[in-house]
Formats: C-alpha cells, sequence, structure tokens
C-alpha cells in the first residue's frame, strides 16, 4: 500500500514556516535613509587608493558683496610665517570680474611653474599691492603682530580703497572697511587663493636674491624653511643679519658662534640668602604696657 506523505510534510512544515514569517516581521524595516548611506558609500578595493576631490575656492563671496552694491572687494593673504630666515611678505588683491584668470587655487597646492604663470595674469588683470616686513621688524613685534602689519599695509597701499576686505586666518585687520577673516580662506575665497599666490611668489623671488647676498645657507632653495640643510648651514656658519633671532634654532646658533652677545638670564626660582641685623634695641617699659 502506497502512503501518500505530502500532507503530513506540510503539516510538519506549516509551524516552521510561521516562525519564519514571524522572524522577518520582527526583523526592522530598513529606512530610506539607511538605504541612501548603503548606495553612497560604495567599497574601495583592496590595494587601490581612494581620490577625494577638492574644490577649488570660488568668486561667490565677492560675488554676493557686488550684488548688494559692495565694491570694491579685496582678499589678502600672507606667505613666510613659519621660516627662520627672510621677511613676511604679504599681499592684497582685487580682482576684476570680468577677467579671472582660470586655474587660480590656493598656493600650496600649486607648482612653482603654475604659480609663476598665474601671477603674471594677476598683476595683468586685478589690482595688486605688496608689502614687507623685515626680520627687524619680526624681532620687535613678534611674528604675528608683524604678518598683521604688512597685511594692513598692502590693502592701505591699493590704487581703489576696498570697501570690504577677506583676510585669510582668525585674525581681523583693523582697517576703515569691513574684514571678514576665513579660517582656510586660501583654499576658498578666490581673491584670498590670488593674494596667496603675489605673497607666495614676491617671497620666493626675494629669498632667491638673499641668497645671492648670503651664499652657502641655501635661501634659494629652501627659502629659510626650517629644513635639515638649513639648521645645519646655520650650526655651521652662525646665524646671518636676514635670520629671526627670537626663534629657537636661530637662538642656539648666536648662542654658539657669538656668545657675548647672549644675556644671561636670571634664575627665577633660585633661592637667594638676605642677612638681616638689628641695628638698635628697644626696651619694653611693662608697667605702661610698652
Amino acid at each position: 500500500m502506497i502512503r501518500d506523505t505530502s500532507a503530513k510534510n506540510t503539516a510538519k512544515d506549516a509551524p516552521e514556516k510561521a516562525s519564519a514569517k514571524k522572524a522577518a516581521s520582527a526583523k526592522p524595516a530598513e529606512t530610506p535613509a539607511a538605504k541612501t548611506s548603503a548606495v553612497k558609500a560604495p567599497r574601495v578595493p583592496a590595494g587601490k587608493k581612494a581620490i577625494i576631490a577638492i574644490a577649488p575656492p570660488s568668486f561667490r563671496r565677492e560675488r554676493a558683496l557686488i550684488k548688494r552694491g559692495v565694491w570694491p572687494v579685496a582678499g589678502c593673504d600672507e606667505a613666510g610665517r613659519g621660516p627662520l630666515a627672510g621677511p613676511v611678505v604679504a599681499a592684497a588683491v582685487i580682482l576684476d570680474p570680468d577677467r579671472i584668470p582660470r586655474g587660480i587655487d590656493d598656493s600650496k597646492r600649486l607648482t612653482a611653474e603654475e604659480r609663476e604663470r598665474l601671477f603674471d595674469k594677476i598683476c595683468a588683470t586685478a589690482q595688486v599691492s605688496v608689502a614687507v616686513a623685515s626680520p627687524s621688524r619680526i624681532d620687535r613685534d613678534n611674528i604675528l603682530r608683524a604678518s598683521l602689519w604688512a597685511l594692513k599695509r598692502a590693502v592701505v597701499a591699493l590704487p581703489d580703497a576696498p570697501r570690504h576686505v577677506f583676510v585669510d586666518g582668525r585674525d581681523r585687520l583693523d582697517t576703515e572697511c569691513d574684514c571678514e577673516a576665513v579660517i582656510g580662506g586660501d583654499g576658498i575665497v578666490l581673491s584670498i587663493a590670488a593674494a596667496s599666490i603675489v605673497a607666495k611668489v614676491t617671497r620666493d623671488r626675494l629669498m632667491c636674491a638673499l641668497a645671492q647676498d648670503c651664499p652657502g645657507y641655501g635661501f634659494e632653495q629652501h627659502k629659510g624653511y626650517a629644513v635639515p640643510e638649513h639648521l645645519e648651514a646655520l650650526d655651521r656658519l652662525g646665524p646671518s643679519v636676514h635670520h629671526r633671532s627670537f626663534f629657537a634654532p636661530v637662538a642656539a646658533a648666536r648662542a654658539k658662534h657669538m656668545p657675548w652677545t647672549v644675556e644671561p638670564v636670571q634664575d627665577l626660582f633660585s633661592v637667594t640668602e638676605v642677612e638681616v641685623r638689628v641695628e638698635a634695641q628697644i626696651e619694653i617699659d611693662a608697667p605702661t604696657g610698652l
């Protein structure tokens, strides 16, 4: 006799299918955000590098001011805060909205050849001014104050007085017009990026000229920055007149080669013995309470 087992199998599988349906219904549904994130975050294959696109600086902020009737608008930036030698160079630029050179970007993202090419185009189409803070001013005022002084001088030296100024960094300038500080501005605001190119190219040319005046330091190569070659030359030759005296490596080289110029520093934590002498004696009259 042949038995029909399909009914029994169906009866046995029914509880399992019911439990599977309950588990499926208990599972939380994917939200649209989760689906979107899953689509927008593709996996990078092993052995390959992910490329992050960085947006170039734009003229958006300047155009917004122009629409409000605010013009001219300048951008300013400096080059040379970090080096051990040479001046700080500040530049201010008012771009012509109808003749903006293509390829303007943060000077640090460009090659030396690109900076030189854009420097000529910016100077040919825009209003440009440059100011320099010497190493002696840096020694006197400190690097921050000297940089802000040079930036303000560059803004004042523009042919047309700007009505609004964008400056790279967190410190605003004491100018007669409105000044807006933009952190990372050389990569955001096109006018600041143009000023960064002008300042960088001008300072690089100055350092190449100083290399001829003071050979042996390699200013034409490292532009005064604290690279190993510069530190070795500084230790071997001592500081030049173009070095910043109060920067630590320069001060150490001066103490080695010119110790008579270094004033001894008093130890504020030393203990000084003080001898106290009593020159006169005071007699106390007991009855009077003195």
